[in-house]
């Protein structure tokens, strides 16, 4: 499991640490892990040409002892002090003993250099270290780092943030003004929530964590599963395993407008873990066709027959009595799509089993009476929003899938992501494939997380670099479920 912890909790672990260890021995780690990170970079690192942004805080201090390290192996490293009288005094001291050189962001230290001739410096870098904010930066970049960010982008060489991508919010991913746009961003101790959720998440390029001692909570802020905690989660039918046993997946979707919708959520269905899946809509006809092995029935989610979990909404147009029907249901319950719009709160909430919710940008930001642009630069606080309000666990899709309980606790985010799932009838797949889950025996958090990490993975799989359908996604997780069992 990959683990993202808050500023304060980070701060407080690097406070006890810090009383542990001599005087200036943890910056010399976070320095030493930094270095390397560079190094490996540039691959030859003597006569490379090596740019630090240095701003006032601990960030700009391991920059200055990082670079001290790279100019003892022979790069020509020049710091450019955005607070020259705030820099970190040890750090600048060691860098001038290596050899390094200084300058001020508007000009070379103790001469008449210029802005511009700075900003040409860091354009003809091999590297450009990051050292401007730490990570209790808010609200974008000041003024007079700006340009240093714009030149770090033009750069020929490769970028590279200390701990996180400077005027990215740590805590949130969210990136309100201008920031640093990272190739690499060497980050310290553990991942910090803004790492590994939209938009800020793109602005840090790869992540390389440098371990440097940190004693932290049991329960982070997020977590992002890996293969070998989705392997464990898998339902495997064992040997005295039938269909019942396994679970029934009940899918009340489609319409005679989108029969497509139940198509490809039973396709999601079959392929998710439940023994049986049963269809209940207008669209029995299109789905027993593709799909003969679905038990398919036209008197309503009530006669049906007995399921394990419940899929509702997908193309279901504005039929808000077969949402309110399974909503009834005592078992758990997955709603998108149409159903999302069609679901009362209240009857949300008054509800005993679990409810995964499952919207998309668009779609959560309806339900919240919020503009889409909102939610899609706040995704970790429109997630919890959403859960909270409605007493559910939400899976919020996007770029960066997050699911999060109304219990609290960690929220989960998806890793396996493509943008090539960006296509019609994408988020069917998953519905019927996390709702197979749920029908499995997996809680509606785990269900939602390893849903979204096989139909992310299922994604890439299917594409391989070009545009695919959905029903190609929903062909592709059998080859997903085998690569991470195997």
């Amino acid at each position: 499991m990959r683990s993202a912890y808050s500023v304060e909790t980070v701060r407080t672990a690097e406070r006890e640490l810090m009383a542990r260890l001599p005087e200036g021995a943890l910056m010399q780690r976070a320095a030493a892990g930094l270095a390397a990170a560079c190094a490996d970079l540039l691959g030859r690192v003597y006569g490379s040409r090596v740019v630090l942004l240095v701003g006032s805080g601990d960030n700009g201090g391991d920059a200055l002892y990082a670079g001290a390290r790279l100019a003892r192996r022979g790069a020509g490293v020049t710091a450019v002090l955005l607070a020259p009288e705030r820099a970190h005094a040890g750090g600048l001291a060691a860098l001038r003993r290596a050899g390094g050189r200084v300058v001020s962001a508007g000009g070379a230290e103790g001469a008449g250099g210029s802005a511009r001739g700075v900003e040409e410096l860091v354009e003809r870098a091999d590297l450009v270290v990051d050292g401007i904010v730490g990570i209790g930066g808010k609200g974008g970049l000041r003024p007079d780092a700006v340009p240093l960010a714009a030149a770090a982008q033009r750069s020929r060489g490769a970028v590279v943030a200390v701990d996180l991508p400077s005027g990215v919010d740590a805590d949130t991913g969210e990136v309100r003004g201008a920031a640093v746009r990272a190739d690499l961003t060497v980050t310290f101790g553990t991942h910090k929530p803004g790492l590994l959720i939209d938009p800020a998440r793109e602005y840090a390029g790869s992540v390389r964590l440098v371990d440097i001692g940190l004693d932290l909570p049991v329960e982070p802020e997020l977590e992002a599963l890996q293969h070998a905690d989705v392997a464990e989660l898998l339902p495997v039918p064992r040997a005295e395993s039938d269909k019942y046993r396994r679970g029934v997946v009940g899918i009340a979707a489609g319409s005679a407008r989108y029969p497509g919708a139940a198509v490809l959520a039973v396709a999601g269905a079959l392929r998710g873990g439940a023994g049986a899946v049963r269809y209940v809509g207008p669209a029995g006809e299109a789905v027993i066709t593709r799909f003969p092995e679905t038990l398919v029935s036209d008197q309503g989610p009530k006669h049906a027959g007995r399921v394990q979990a419940w899929v509702v909404g997908p193309g279901a147009g504005d039929d808000a009595a077969t949402v309110g029907e399974v909503l009834a249901a005592d078992v758990p319950v997955l709603v998108d799509a149409d159903g999302l719009r069609l679901a009362e709160a209240g009857v949300v909430r008054a509800r005993r089993a679990p409810t995964l919710m499952t919207p998309h940008a668009g779609e959560a930001a309806a339900l919240l009476g919020v503009d889409r642009a909102e939610v899609e630069g706040g995704r970790l606080a429109a997630a919890r929003e959403l859960a909270g309000r409605y007493g559910a666990t939400v899976l919020l899709k996007g770029s960066t899938t997050l699911v999060a309980d109304s219990g609290g606790g960690a929220v989960r985010v998806n890793p396996t992501g493509t943008s090539w799932l960006a296509t019609a009838g994408s988020g069917d797949v998953l519905s019927g494939l996390a709702g197979s889950l749920l029908a499995a025996g997996l809680s509606a958090v785990d269900a939602g997380s390893v849903g979204a990490y096989l139909h992310g993975l299922a994604g890439r799989l299917a594409a391989d670099g070009a545009p695919v359908g959905a029903h190609d996604v929903a062909e592709a997780v059998p080859e997903a479920w085998r690569n991470v069992l195997g």
